[in-house]
């Protein structure tokens, strides 16, 4: 009997760590549907671990492909622990130039498999966004512990009453049971097996291709306009969305294309075009939301897009795409406009506050990141690239029953800074650099900024735009020269 539950916890375990562990994953642009760039919890990062000696350079990665222009590179997608014919795996998944898409082993720093997915298009300098199917659930809170992701409490020795096994497998099987009778919540995310990962090539066409080799899944299907620069791919509940841009003539919008029926829908704002580079972002209702140019936010219902909801800058245009979250019981979305102003709305009423923020010159964040702390503090971030550019981070506060935003902290000044990842509280702030001057990588404490790491001179060239993506206990970014690089704590084989 001891051997049966035994052999039924190691079994829920697995399918646990395949279907959906209590970890948040990097699966989209800004890690999930709220384009927040934060993962909550991180069993080896924190701001503890980061100001103690571990955390550094692993390895990097030449890939096969050469640059094009000033090409933009986007954050890997991860997958921990993945479940194949080969065992467990952890793989990183990015694109190349030329529509060329990577595999990467991330603990034995190797090139799993390498697809040419042909677009039979070119015109703008574009890399294939990638993404795997998530949920529009907010992330799990890094204040939770237990359950299956992980121990709250420190193990014990005690003996278990005869017959019972250890004392640990009847708490086990309590949660396990608990898990398997408790009701299924609405629209639950039960990715479909085998895996796939989804992109959108040159010539508009969405593809899905096996996680565990890079083979097409199926035909490739039509889903936006040739040569348009897509931003942000998602995909939700079986449903693909994009941003594209005002590139080679075609129209500027959202689109969505829904992967069983092939119903397809599209958005196009009556002025301007979709801002920021995130694409759009989703509240947990599914309600979709998007910036322009224009100085407009919209909510789009996920099915169909039509409009629901409008909010006006009253003149200056957005720059970042919109990131939304959790605060006081109330949905709150925030992007910034061109004025040096964080707008957040309320989205029960669509109203919102206009926050003047410290910024230089060149102030205009193309994407927001926004955490949470386990006080309870809500925080949002931005890249500043003024010529003295630097990491900014302010605080969300209720003032008088309105939203609004007071000043946290600012880094110390960093060359084109991108948009940082938030791990466990320690903000990945990562100096782009230039064509003279390579990037660096810096760890910063997400409660006063302070420098906790920096990857010193191990990064020998540049990153034009892009950023950061990880997950358990590494961090992942690539160079102009097409360099798959990794930071974290070295894994024992």
């Amino acid at each position: 009997m001891i051997l049966r539950r035994f052999i039924v916890v190691v079994a829920v375990f697995n399918l646990y760590g395949q279907l959906g562990r209590r970890e948040a994953e990097w699966m989209t642009a800004g890690a999930d549907a709220q384009r927040s760039h934060w993962i909550p919890a991180d069993a080896r990062i924190s701001r503890q671990s980061l100001a103690k000696p571990g955390f550094q350079f692993l390895w990097k990665v030449k890939l096969a492909t050469q640059p094009a222009g000033l090409t933009p590179s986007m954050p890997p997608v991860l997958i921990d622990r993945y479940i194949g014919y080969r065992g467990f795996r952890s793989l990183a998944f990015l694109a190349g130039a030329s529509d060329r898409i990577f595999g990467i082993d991330t603990d034995l720093a190797r090139v799993e498999w390498q697809q040419q997915v042909p677009s039979g298009a070119g015109g703008c300098l574009s890399v294939p966004g990638i993404a795997r199917e998530t949920s529009a659930a907010y992330p799990p809170s890094e204040a939770v512990g237990g359950g299956l992701g992980g121990r709250a409490s420190p193990a014990r020795s005690d003996v278990s009453p005869p017959g019972q096994g250890a004392v640990t497998v009847p708490a086990a099987m309590a949660r396990i049971s608990a898990l398997a009778n408790a009701p299924a919540p609405q629209r639950a995310f039960r990715p479909r097996l085998p895996a796939v990962i989804h992109l959108v090539t040159g010539d508009g066409k969405l593809h899905s291709l096996y996680i565990s080799n890079g083979m097409e899944s199926g035909t490739p299907l039509d889903f936006v306009p040739p040569n348009t620069g897509t931003q942000g791919l998602i995909v939700l509940a079986r449903v693909a969305y994009a941003a594209t841009g005002n590139c080679g003539g075609a129209p500027s919008g959202i689109w969505s294309l829904d992967l069983d029926s092939k119903e397809a829908s599209h958005w196009q704002p009556a002025a301007g075009a979709i801002a920021g580079s995130a694409g759009p972002a989703f509240g947990p209702d599914d309600t979709l939301y998007a910036a322009t140019s224009a100085g407009q936010l919209v909510s789009l219902a996920a099915r169909g897009l039509n409009i629901l909801n409008t909010y006006a800058t009253g003149g200056a245009a957005f720059t970042s795409s919109p990131v939304v979250f959790p605060y006081k019981g109330r949905t709150l979305v925030a992007a910034a406009s061109s004025d040096k102003k964080i707008h957040l709305i309320d989205t029960a009423s669509f109203s919102g506050t206009a926050n003047p923020v410290y910024g230089g010159q060149g102030f205009a964040p193309t994407a927001l990141a926004a955490w949470q702390d386990l006080d309870g503090v809500r925080w949002i971030l931005a890249a500043d690239g003024s010529p003295r550019g630097a990491i900014a981070a302010w605080r969300v506060i209720d003032r008088n029953d309105a939203m609004t935003v007071e000043p946290g902290w600012r880094s110390a000044e960093m060359l084109n800074p991108q948009t940082p990842a938030i791990i466990s509280g320690v903000v990945f702030a990562l100096s782009g650099g230039n064509q003279s001057s390579p990037a660096v990588l810096y760890a910063l404490d997400g409660l006063t900024g302070r420098k906790l790491w920096e990857s010193g001179q191990s990064i020998t060239s540049f990153v034009q735009t892009g950023g950061v993506s990880g997950e358990a206990g590494q961090v992942y970014l690539e160079t102009y020269d097409g360099t798959l690089y990794a930071f974290g704590y070295p894994m024992e084989h």
